[in-house]
């Protein structure tokens, strides 16, 4: 989109937007990866996966549209990981990610984290390069998601 007067909120999960969560998701993983059987449960049931255990999700507008969406999800206390964020592919370009990563950072800091853990894969080239921009640095990995070959930790 190259309209200038594109206007960026950010606002908390609703029930509503569940179908906008698992379209965008599901679209960037199939785009690079491939749905694992944990996948279709997280973006169909967000509520009982993350919500319920403590976590919370943003979703991003591009003046009044759903654009994008970000997880975090509780591990333990004080630490949560950054997870499934996605943004609709009309609408990336516009810092949608970046304004909902940063968000995301100040709430996990509202919820009391003391660090955000996230995994991602090498070849995503400019997530990679967001997240090192905000100040996540490369930890060892030792995930539970097949398709991660990087971790990353942000310690706030």
């Amino acid at each position: 989109m190259t309209d200038t007067k594109i206007h960026i909120a950010i606002q908390e999960y609703e029930p509503k937007h569940q179908p906008y969560f698992e379209k965008f998701n599901r679209a960037w993983i199939e785009r690079y990866f491939w749905m694992e059987p944990i996948d279709f449960e997280v973006l169909q049931h967000p509520d009982k996966h993350i919500l319920a255990h403590g976590g919370t999700i943003l979703m991003g507008y591009a003046n009044d549209e759903v654009a994008g969406t970000v997880a975090l999800k509780y591990v333990s206390p004080g630490i949560y990981e950054f997870t499934k964020m996605a943004v609709d592919e009309k609408f990336r370009g516009i810092k949608v990610g970046r304004l909902l990563a940063e968000a995301a950072i100040i709430k996990a800091r509202s919820l009391g984290a003391v660090k955000i853990i996230l995994y991602s894969h090498t070849s995503l080239a400019t997530a990679i390069g967001l997240y090192r921009k905000l100040g996540f640095v490369e930890v060892p990995v030792d995930g539970p998601y097949k398709r991660s070959d990087i971790k990353m930790e942000f310690t706030l």
